[in-house]
C-alpha cells in the first residue's frame, strides 16, 4: 500500500505544470523590441553629436530642440492612430500651411486671436472629417485621398497668399504661443507634451484605442464584434487634420507669420517618426512611446547636422539614409525577436 501510495505521489508530482519563469529584462526588451531598439539609437545619435559638436549639449540648443520638434511631436502623436489602423495621411504638411496662411490672414482681418485658434481646429477638423468621408465610407484607399489632400489644401494656401508671407503683430497674444515660455520651457513644449499625453491615455487606455490597434489587425473581425469601423476611422483622420492645425497654429506663432510654403516635407517627417519609433506600416501594432523617441531622433539629427556646419544640400540625404537604415535594423529586431518568441 505504501508502494502505491509513493508511487500516486510520485505521478502527482511528475504531473505538476512547471513554475512560471519570471519574466528577465532581456524577455522584456524583447517584448519591447522596436521601442528599445530606437531608444538605443536615439542614445547614440545623442553622443554622437554631442561629442562631435560643442554645443549640443548646452542648455539653449536643447530648449530649441524641444521647441522645434513641437509642431512635428504633436501631428506624430495622432498619426500613430493614422498608421496603426494601417491608413496614411500624407496632407498634414498641407494642412499646416493652409492654417499657417490663414490664421495670419485672419488675425490681420481683425479676428480675435482665441475665435482664430477655434477656427483653424475647428477647419482642421472639417478636413479630416471630409477625407475620413472618402475613406472610410467610399473605400478609396487613403493614398489617393490624402494625396489629392496634399495637392488641394496647399493650393488653395498658394491662393490665399499670393505665394507671399503675412506677418503677425508681433505684440499679438497669438504669437505666444509660439515664442512664449512658462516654468522656463517653451510654450510649444507643453502644448506637444499636453498632446501626448492625451494621445498616451487614448491609445492605450480606451476602447477607441483597441479599436483603432484592431482595425488595422483584423479589419472584419472587429466589424463582426459589433464595431462601427468607418466611424472609429472617420475619427482618427478627423483627429489628424485636427493635430496638424494645432502645429500650424504653433508655427505661425512662432514665426512670427504665416506663408503656404510651411511644412514642405513635413508629411515625411511625421511618417519617418512613427515608423522608426516601431509603429508598423501594415497596421495593427503601433507604440506612443516608440512615436516620442522617433520624433525627437528626428529632430536631433536635423539639429545635430547644423551644428556640424554640414552643407544645407546634404543633410537630408544624409537624414534619410540614418532614417532608412534604423528603420532596417528596427524591423530585423522585431522579426528576430518575435521567431525567438
Amino acid at each position: 500500500m505504501s508502494s502505491s501510495v509513493a508511487g500516486g505521489s510520485a505521478h502527482l508530482h511528475a504531473a505538476a505544470p512547471p513554475r512560471v519563469r519570471k519574466a528577465t529584462l532581456r524577455d522584456r526588451f524583447i517584448a519591447n523590441g522596436a521601442v528599445g531598439s530606437i531608444a538605443i539609437f536615439f542614445i547614440l545619435v545623442c553622443l554622437l553629436f554631442s561629442l562631435t559638436t560643442g554645443a549640443f549639449l548646452s542648455a539653449p540648443n536643447l530648449l530649441n530642440i524641444v521647441r522645434q520638434s513641437a509642431p512635428l511631436l504633436i501631428v506624430a502623436a495622432s498619426m500613430t492612430f493614422v498608421i496603426t489602423t494601417g491608413g496614411i495621411d500624407l496632407s498634414v504638411g498641407s494642412v499646416l500651411a493652409l492654417v499657417c496662411a490663414l490664421s495670419a490672414a485672419l488675425l490681420q482681418w481683425g479676428l480675435p486671436w482665441p475665435l482664430t485658434i477655434l477656427a483653424m481646429l475647428a477647419l482642421g477638423a472639417l478636413i479630416g472629417a471630409l477625407q475620413g468621408f472618402f475613406i472610410a465610407y467610399e473605400g478609396i484607399p487613403a493614398f489617393i485621398v490624402t494625396l489629392a489632400g496634399l495637392s488641394v489644401i496647399r493650393g488653395v494656401a498658394l491662393l490665399i497668399t499670393g505665394g507671399y508671407s503675412i506677418p503677425i503683430e508681433p505684440d499679438s497674444m497669438f504669437v505666444t504661443l509660439g515664442r512664449g515660455w512658462f516654468l522656463g520651457v517653451p510654450i510649444p513644449a507643453w502644448i506637444a507634451l499636453a498632446v501626448l499625453l492625451a494621445a498616451y491615455l487614448a491609445f492605450n487606455g480606451t476602447r477607441f484605442g483597441r479599436y483603432v490597434t484592431g482595425i488595422g489587425a483584423n479589419k472584419e473581425a472587429v466589424r463582426r464584434a459589433g464595431v462601427d469601423v468607418r466611424r472609429t476611422l472617420l475619427s482618427v483622420y478627423m483627429l489628424s487634420s485636427t493635430a496638424a492645425a494645432l502645429a500650424g497654429v504653433v508655427l505661425a506663432g512662432r514665426l512670427g507669420s504665416g506663408s503656404s510654403n510651411s511644412g514642405q516635407g513635413f508629411e515625411l517627417d511625421v511618417i519617418a517618426a512613427v515608423v522608426l519609433g516601431g509603429t508598423s506600416l501594415f497596421g495593427g501594432r503601433g507604440t506612443m512611446v516608440g512615436t516620442v523617441l522617433g520624433a525627437l531622433t528626428v529632430a536631433v539629427i536635423a539639429n545635430g547636422l547644423i551644428l556640424a556646419h554640414m552643407s544645407p544640400f546634404l543633410t537630408p540625404i544624409i537624414t534619410g539614409c540614418i532614417i532608412l537604415v534604423a528603420i532596417w535594423l528596427n524591423f530585423r529586431l522585431f522579426r528576430g525577436a518575435s521567431r525567438g518568441r
